[in-house]
């Protein structure tokens, strides 16, 4: 995971560094055999909440309520885009086998 952070650089103009690390982690997927290895609601529920955290949503609503200063629209429009394809595709039968695939999903 790339982070980005303000810096101080010569001259006293301030950038941003890329820092490598952070908190991103690996996460392991649910084994799905024992239920016929079908995808779940709640598999697309996780996808859902994964996409959004990567999309930097989380720290910008938590800055909005810290500072006051309002997020971004895109990405309160993008979490709204994201929920929207979670219940739509939730509510397919049977729910794609490769419902993590971009296609199904708007771009951050």
């Amino acid at each position: 995971m790339l982070q980005l952070n303000w810096g101080d650089v010569q001259g006293g103009m301030r950038m941003f560094k890329v820092i490598e690390g952070g908190r991103g982690q690996a996460v392991q997927m649910a084994d799905r055999s024992e239920e016929g290895g079908r995808p779940s609601r709640e598999d697309v529920r996780r996808e859902a909440a994964r996409r959004l955290s990567e999309s930097g949503y989380h720290p910008s609503r938590i800055r909005e309520f810290a500072t006051g200063v309002p997020m971004l629209a895109s990405l309160k429009y993008l979490s709204l885009q994201i929920d929207f394809a979670a219940e739509t595709l939730s509510r397919l039968d049977p729910i794609p086998e490769d419902f993590r695939a971009d296609g199904y999903w708007p771009a951050g």
